[in-house]
């Protein structure tokens, strides 16, 4: 458990000082970028103080000045801490509601206009998260979805969910498709424990929503290039 203790001391003693001056930095300045440089630089110190190497594969892929809607497998809870930092630019995330109301962590999600959703909610309010994605996306952020809603045990990719499609189909931002690997075997769905390893990001070929006729067949496209790249081993 101590790779684990270790990336929870970066979070905890890095962040909370870093948001206590970053807060009222940005509210001053009216410019959230600072903050956010210092965030994902936190972020991606805890899994390397934890012993987590990080790999990234096909950022070509990434062309500059494109809003992306970045869509992931989904293996461990280290893929948010190795993924976020790896992608280019600022970028939004679908979070629990609930997390909103966590004293300055909220604050600062809601500095960085991440997205709102509420567990089991209603399809009108699955639409209002819907709808303030697409204004993070105008606001020129990326928005990462994991498609598949919670963690896979065993690595295949589970059924997807079709928020991520429909906010590709309603804004006609590209969709990139992204594979993480080694996260699973370093720390399992069912453990807190951290066992030091490498993880892989790769970034595929985007894939444009104008391209196919129906959500249904986008999905599938996307699906198709996961599967593709993850049999690939």
């Amino acid at each position: 458990m101590w790779a684990t203790l270790r990336l929870l001391l970066v979070y905890v003693g890095l962040g909370i000082p870093a948001a206590m001056v970053g807060i009222p930095w940005t509210l001053l300045r009216g410019n959230f970028r600072l903050m956010y440089r210092w965030g994902m630089g936190i972020t991606a110190l805890g899994p390397r103080a934890a012993g987590v190497r990080v790999r990234v594969e096909g950022l070509e892929n990434v062309r500059p000045g494109t809003q992306y809607i970045f869509l992931s497998n989904h293996v461990s809870n280290l893929d948010g801490p190795v993924l976020l930092p790896s992608i280019p630019g600022m970028t939004s995330v679908f979070i629990k509601r609930e997390l909103m109301r966590v004293p300055v962590l909220g604050t600062a999600m809601r500095m960085g206009r991440y997205i709102p959703v509420a567990r089991g909610s209603s399809r009108e309010e699955a639409e209002k998260s819907v709808d303030f994605a697409a204004e993070v996306l105008k606001a020129g952020l990326h928005v990462m979805i994991f498609p598949e809603g919670t963690r896979s045990a065993d690595g295949r990719l589970l059924p997807f969910k079709r928020g991520g499609f429909y906010l590709a189909e309603k804004t006609g931002a590209p969709i990139l498709p992204v594979v993480i690997r080694g996260t699973a075997q370093m720390m399992p769905k069912e453990t807190l424990k951290i066992t030091p390893g490498e993880a892989e990001v790769r970034f595929l070929p985007e894939i444009r929503p104008q391209e196919f006729a129906s959500r249904e067949q986008l999905m599938e496209a996307v699906r198709r290039a996961m599967e593709a790249e993850l049999a690939r081993g």
